[in-house]
C-alpha cells in the first residue's frame, strides 16, 4: 500500500511527555534531542517494517526478533547476533540488522561507532532510500552533542526541502545542531521553517515551539 508521505509521518510519531522548558540548553538538551531522535527510530522501524514485510517470513525474522530481546539485557551478545544476521540473512533483515547493531553502539556509548555505522547504511546504495536518509538522521541526532554544526550539515541539510517526508526532523536537527553551537539565528529560521509548516507532526512542532520561545527569552536573535 502506497502512503502518503506526510500521513505517515504523522503516524509514526511516538506521543511524549509534555514538559515546561524554561532553562537553557545545558539543562534539556537531552530531553528535546531524545524525543527527537524517537521519531526518527519510529521512522526507521515502521518503514523496515514495510520493507520485509514484502518478503516472506523467514527463520531470521526470529533471528532478529531473538537479538531484539537479546539487546534489553546482553548489548554484546545482540551484537553479535545482529552482525551475524547481516552476513548470512536474506530480504531486508541484513539492513534492521545494520541499523539496530548501530543504536545499539549508540547506547553502549560509542557515539564515533555508531555514526560510522550509520553513515555505511546511508552510503550503500543497495538499501532502499528511505532506509539510507533515516540512517544519516540517525547519525545527525548522534552528532548534534558530539560534533558541530557543519557535520549535523552536511547529513541532513539536503533533506530539510519542501516535499522530503523527512523534511521536519532535518530542520529539527539543524536547529538544535545551530542552537547548541549559539548561532541562534540559524536556529530561530531552522524552527520557523517547522512552525510555519502546516503539516508538521505535533510533537516536533511543539518542541520547535518551545525552542522559539527559549531562543526569544535569551534575547541573542533578532
Amino acid at each position: 500500500m502506497v502512503h502518503d508521505n506526510d500521513s505517515f509521518i504523522r503516524e509514526v510519531n511516538e506521543e511524549l511527555r509534555s514538559e515546561q522548558i524554561s532553562g537553557v540548553w545545558r539543562r534539556f538538551r537531552y530531553f528535546i534531542i531524545g524525543g527527537a531522535a524517537l521519531i526518527v527510530v519510529g521512522t526507521a522501524a515502521y518503514r523496515g517494517y514495510e520493507y520485509w514485510h514484502s518478503h516472506n517470513a523467514s527463520i531470521y525474522g526470529d533471528q532478529f526478533l531473538a537479538a531484539l530481546n537479546l539487546a534489553k539485557d546482553k548489548p554484546d551478545e545482540a551484537l553479535a547476533a545482529l552482525k551475524t544476521l547481516e552476513a548470512d540473512g536474506s530480504g531486508a533483515y541484513p539492513v534492521l540488522a545494520r541499523m539496530r547493531a548501530a543504536t545499539l553502539l549508540a547506547q553502549k556509548g560509542d557515539v564515533a561507532a555508531a555514526v560510522a555505522a550509520f553513515n555505511d547504511v546511508s552510503k550503500d546504495k543497495a538499501v532502499p532510500d528511505v532506509m539510507r536518509d533515516v540512517a544519516k538522521l540517525r547519525a545527525a541526532f548522534l552528532l548534534i552533542d558530539t560534533g558541530t554544526y557543519d557535520q549535523v550539515s552536511a547529513e541532513v541539510e539536503v533533506m530539510a526541502v519542501p516535499g522530503n517526508a523527512l523534511r521536519n526532523s532535518a530542520r529539527e536537527a539543524l536547529g538544535l545542531a545551530a542552537y547548541k553551537a549559539s548561532d541562534m539565528a540559524k536556529a530561530k529560521q531552522w524552527f520557523q521553517d517547522i512552525a510555519g509548516d502546516a503539516t508538521a507532526p505535533r510533537n516536533v512542532a511543539n518542541r520547535a515551539q518551545i525552542m522559539l520561545d527559549t531562543i526569544a527569552a535569551s534575547g541573542k536573535a533578532p
